[in-house]
């Protein structure tokens, strides 16, 4: 683990971005951890955040044209990442879809710089897949490249079969899916805290269950 990742799960905690206990899922599992990137919630937290965002892509050290956000919860990742990657890196632009096409002024589901190159989609984390197929389908049409998928967070959990979800994007749309931290992470992070045996023999049983 690199030391952008450990800082990014101690950030998540203080923020309560990352949190322990007992959480039910849609899925019906009932997870020893919950993870919502929607309490990255003012301007400095959201100014932080696009850093860690971009210090994924550039320590991957891929090729990126254009950041991709699909609505909502991408508009604010591509925005913020787009910002400190400028700061890290370089300037680059960024688009996002409307929910609804505009049928008046420039009309059309897209926001932003027009896609073209390699594409990189930003989203929080990857559950069933259906906002990146989506994203997929939007910068396709526009005759870009799907370049690959940043997410904060990867479960690294069985979905439907032995896949886990983002497993599964990955092999269908043939990109890689980078994450910020995954389970294994937090797993490595919290075997470094004093007093945390009980917490980290919890998490450990419920990724022996259901992770991949």
């Amino acid at each position: 683990m690199l030391d952008y990742q450990k800082q990014f799960i101690q950030y998540a905690l203080d923020c309560g971005v990352l949190k322990f206990g007992e959480f039910h899922l849609k899925s019906g599992r009932v997870s020893p951890y919950f993870f919502n990137t929607g309490l990255f919630n003012s301007g400095a937290q959201l100014d932080k955040l696009g850093q860690f965002y971009a210090q994924a892509l550039i320590n991957a050290g891929v090729e990126v044209d254009i950041l991709y956000g699909p609505a909502y919860k991408g508009i604010p990742l591509v925005s913020t990442t787009s910002i400190a990657y400028s700061r890290l890196q370089r300037d680059i632009p960024f688009a996002f879809n409307r929910k609804e096409a505009k049928d008046h002024g420039e009309g059309g589901v897209l926001v932003g710089a027009p896609l073209r190159g390699k594409v990189w989609i930003l989203d929080d984390v990857i559950t069933a897949g259906t906002s990146v197929r989506e994203s997929v389908e939007i910068i396709s049409a526009a005759g870009a490249t799907v370049a690959g998928v940043v997410i904060a967070l990867d479960r690294q959990e069985k979905g439907l079969n032995e896949l886990s979800a983002v497993q599964e994007v990955s092999a269908q749309f043939g990109i890689p899916v980078l994450a910020i931290i995954c389970l294994a992470d937090i797993i490595e992070f919290i075997s470094q805290q004093n007093g945390s045996a009980d917490k980290l023999a919890i998490i450990q049983a419920y990724r022996q269950q259901y992770g991949i």
